[in-house]
């Protein structure tokens, strides 16, 4: 029985434990990257650097890379009057750029055009094939070109003016089609496939697996897997049968195979994929077709599928025709990358749409990273509070007394005891909103303890000049600020790495068994972290905030000069002379 055999994979899988796999989908080159793509790399970059981060002894492996067959890139190559190979190659080099603009750490970007690929697809064809899950029939039926797919009559809609029909899903035009072509016995592993995505926590967030559930509650058809190469020519041959080519899909989804080596026995060693992060628009090809073909193969099914929502702008679908798609390489230059990675990670939701909004992007950038977190780095390092450059160690005695009789300082200790815990939970799920929420939480509590415990008063020279209390707030600042340059390396990494750098704080103390090591654990004052330098040559200016344009030109406006009354004199004549002749332009415009 087939699932008894996947039970005795996942056995043989619980031998790779310490190995994390984990794919963005491959994205597809009729088009230049949006922050669409992008947030789907962020999510998978973010969650491959917790691991990383939380677990340092499993080897993390992430892949991301561009499709590149299909009729819609014959189309977009012919649009653009290049030759299809140039057309995938520029657009492939674009979403590399993108990617290490926004430092994904990416262990393979793979191209569906590459050869490794290619012979992956034909393997897989041909073990499909042998096994008896492939066999030739005539086919009709309603494709969709724009998706890539044949839908069935309850997935469209009929416009009754112009009697064209639409899918009900994306909304893109079908047309209808007969030819040969090779079929996928699709309906033969319904009860497997069901069985796999009702396993806990198999598909994430839990909405996307009722989806898959009530898709599965309806018979599924067989589907074709190879279209004629008369008509997709720019597609991998079907092997042994050179007038059929690889259906697009199936080709596309062999990469996450064809990137760790396979068919060389090798790619078992990170075989199956920890996490799968998808877009939901692709849902049904991983979390019915995928799993079908894979069970067909005799290989393990993915561990988890993360599915997530889309972006819109402004509230309105992002879309060519309404010219309001977001290039993020644009909107890096107003935010920087980081920022962007930032905003995306901390206003994305999973299970809704995002709404990408200027007006909302700068003001969580300039709230939290400039204000909330880059000022108190700031106002924490400055000569004039800290002129010896110091990470300092904090007094028992000072301390016991702040934790015991400012309230502020209270909160921020009982803030900080439960930062690690919750950041955790929050990030086992993917849920890096939820860390924003929690880390901002604790910068808010840390700038409240620093208003409320006024050291200005207590620098050299000033009349309650106190050194050892203000050392004791600086640690206690620092220490918070630490613990969240350490929580935040997987969402904003440069910016904790910078963060973290201008604190000295060694690269082998980042990890997060380090964030147990604060004056809230221990509020003897005998800490482990002894009194050091800070980085000289780092700046305590982490992100700057964002001015629009008018707010530029308003700070940069010159001041007025004082002027003698005989220049005043002479400037007014001059303006009146200005506004005549501009009088008599319009005038004379008005009148020709």
């Amino acid at each position: 029985m087939l699932m008894r055999r996947i039970k005795l994979l996942n056995c043989l899988g619980a031998r790779y434990s310490s190995l994390h796999y984990v794919t963005t989908p491959i994205f597809y080159v009729n088009a230049a990257p949006h922050i669409g793509h992008l947030y789907s790399a962020v999510i998978a970059d973010a969650h491959c650097r917790y691991q990383k981060l939380r677990h340092p002894a499993i080897d993390v492996r992430l892949c991301t890379g561009t499709d590149e067959h299909g009729t819609k890139i014959q189309q977009a190559a012919a649009s653009h009057k290049v030759p299809v190979d140039q057309y995938c190659r520029e657009i492939s080099s674009r979403y590399r750029e993108v990617f290490q603009a926004a430092h994904i750490q990416n262990h393979d970007f793979i191209r569906t055009t590459e050869e490794r690929h290619k012979q992956a697809v034909a393997q897989f064809w041909r073990t499909l094939h042998s096994r008896g899950h492939i066999y030739s029939a005539a086919y009709s039926g309603w494709y969709c070109v724009s998706d890539e797919v044949f839908l069935t009559d309850s997935q469209l809609r009929l416009d009754e003016a112009s009697g064209t029909r639409y899918s009900l899903e994306s909304g893109h035009p079908v047309e209808w089609t007969e030819e040969t072509n090779y079929m996928f016995r699709l309906s033969q592993f319904q009860d497997d496939v069901r069985h796999w995505v009702k396993q806990e926590a198999r598909i994430r967030p839990a909405k996307f697996e009722k989806i898959l559930l009530d898709t599965l509650s309806e018979p599924l058809p067989d589907v074709s897997v190879s279209r004629p190469s008369n008509r997709v020519h720019w597609a991998i041959p079907v092997p042994g049968d050179d007038s059929q080519t690889v259906y697009v899909w199936l080709d596309a989804l062999v990469n996450y195979l064809s990137s760790l080596g396979y068919p060389n026995e090798k790619f078992l060693t990170h075989w199956p994929p920890a996490q799968q992060v998808i877009g939901k628009d692709i849902l049904k090809f991983h979390g019915i077709y995928w799993p079908a073909f894979l069970l067909a193969a005799g290989l393990q099914p993915p561990q988890q599928l993360y599915v997530h929502s889309h972006w819109t702008v402004d509230g309105q679908k992002m879309s060519k025709s309404k010219h309001n798609v977001v290039d993020p390489v644009q909107a890096a230059q107003q935010y920087t990358m980081e920022g962007l990675r930032y905003f995306l990670l901390r206003e994305g939701v999973a299970h809704s749409d995002g709404n990408y909004s200027h007006v909302k992007a700068l003001r969580i950038l300039n709230s939290e990273l400039a204000d909330t977190l880059g000022n108190l780095l700031s106002r924490a390092c400055a000569k004039s509070l800290n002129p010896r450059q110091v990470y300092p160690q904090p007094h028992a005695e000072h301390l016991a007394d702040l934790l015991q009789n400012v309230d502020a300082a209270k909160r921020l200790r009982d803030t900080l005891l439960q930062l690690s815990e919750r950041c955790e939970a929050h990030y086992e799920c993917n849920h890096f909103h939820l860390v924003a929420d929690t880390t901002m939480a604790a910068l808010h509590a840390a700038n409240n303890f620093f208003e409320s415990a006024r050291p200005w008063e207590l620098k050299g020279g000033a009349e309650g000049a106190n050194e050892p209390r203000l050392a004791t707030i600086i640690a206690m600042t620092m220490d918070a600020l630490r613990l969240c340059g350490i929580v935040l390396q997987p969402i904003i990494p440069q910016l904790a790495t910078r963060l973290l750098d201008k604190l000295s704080v060694p690269v082998s103390q980042r990890g997060w068994d380090c964030l147990n090591e604060n004056f809230a654990r221990d509020s003897s004052g005998n800490s482990t972290r002894s009194r050091h330098q800070l980085d000289g040559q780092s700046s305590a200016m982490l992100f700057q905030r964002i001015m629009e344009e008018k707010d530029k030109s308003v700070q940069q406006k010159p001041q007025p000069q004082p002027q003698s009354p005989q220049a005043k004199q002479s400037k007014s004549k001059k303006e009146r002379l200005k506004a005549a002749i501009s009088n008599t332009t319009t005038t004379t415009t008005t009148t020709s």
